[in-house]
This record gives C-alpha cells, structure tokens and sequence, in this order.
C-alpha cells in the first residue's frame, strides 16, 4: 500500500474537482489519498474581488511534509503555459528536500487545466515534469491504456502527459465525466506504481 498526497493549487474549483477525482482513483487501487493545497499567495481582497474560490476544504501543505508520502500527484491550472505561480513559490522552497534527496525514487505525476482547449495543458504538465526530474522523482502520465482519451467526440481535456480539464474563459465549464474518469485513471496508476516502488 503506498500514501500518496494529492497536492493542488485552485483558483476557481476545477483543479480541486479534479484533485478529488484523482484520490479517488488512489483509494480505488488500495493505497491511502491525502488531500492538500499549496497557499494562496494572491491578498485576500484581490482574490475575493477575482471571485477566487476561498472555502476549499483541503488543508495547506508544508513543502517538509511532500517527503512523507511514496508519490505526489500535482494539480495546478495553467498560466501562460506554465504551472501556477503559487504552485512554483511552494516547490521553490523545496530546496533541502533536493540537497538532501529526499523525494528521489518517489513517483511524481501532474494533472492540470487551462480555460481553452489549447491553452498550455501540455506545456504545462511537461515543463513540471522538468521539475519532478529535478527533484528525483519516478514520472507517470496518463497512458492510453486509458481509452476515455480517444476519439473526437466531444471537447475534452487529457492527454498522455496527464489529466486535464477546460474551464472556459469564464469558468463556467466544470470538469466533464471522461476528464473526471481520467483523473481516477491517472490516481490509481500511480498508486500502483508507487506501491511497487515502495
């Protein structure tokens, strides 16, 4: 059984729906999900004026404690192709955590989402995973042993890369069934995987 933390950054929902999803899929493969979020770094007034989402559930996260669990699993929307700003003032302070080797060996894997249907989704995963491989840390996708990620029937988020999501320039657009079914997907391979390598 491996603990695998599910770390997110949510301005507006869609990234924490996901986060759900995606320990849902952990729990499913039989290992234990633990749910957290990185701090806003954004003032409260502005992310209320914004309408940022300020009532998630999860609990903050410390950058030590990412060296507790056999796999992280990150979520963060896409800004401009790239992770969150708030994402990568967490990870920055992991310092110790790459002299020391601490996550080396663990699994890291990424899900994300942008407000259009090519807004940075790919980019955004891959130049994270830069990261992860920085850090040491075993990368897993979302193989297309996932079939939810076939075929042209409807707009969708997912790739091999990871799951995803489209929030639409509003953020009406909540995380649809096969992206929310990818999610789990993506949760449960790393479990497993993280299981082995424990």
């Amino acid at each position: 059984m491996a603990k695998v933390l599910v770390l997110y950054y949510s301005s507006y929902g869609h990234i924490e729906a996901m986060a759900e999803a995606v320990a849902a899929g952990v729990r499913e493969a039989g290992s234990v999900a633990v749910v957290k979020r990185v701090p806003e770094t954004v003032p409260e007034e502005v992310a209320r004026k914004s309408g940022y989402r300020l009532d998630q559930r999860a609990p903050v996260a410390t950058v030590a404690e990412m060296a507790d669990y056999d796999a992280i699993v990150f979520g963060t929307p896409t800004r401009f192709g790239n992770m969150a700003s708030q994402m990568k003032a967490f990870i920055d302070q992991a310092g110790s955590l790459w002299l020391n080797g601490s996550l080396v060996g663990k699994v890291g894997a990424v899900f994300t989402s942008s407000a259009t249907q090519h807004g940075g989704q790919e980019s955004t995963i891959l130049s994270f995973h830069t990261v992860l491989l920085h850090l040491g840390m075993v990368v897993v996708g979302l193989p297309y042993a996932f079939q939810g990620q076939m075929g042209v029937s409807e707009v969708m988020g997912n790739s091999p890369y990871g799951a995803s999501t489209i929030s639409d320039g509003d953020g009406s657009r909540q995380p649809s069934a096969v992206e929310l079914a990818g999610a789990r997907w993506q949760g449960a391979h790393v479990a497993r995987i993280a299981a082995r390598l424990a």
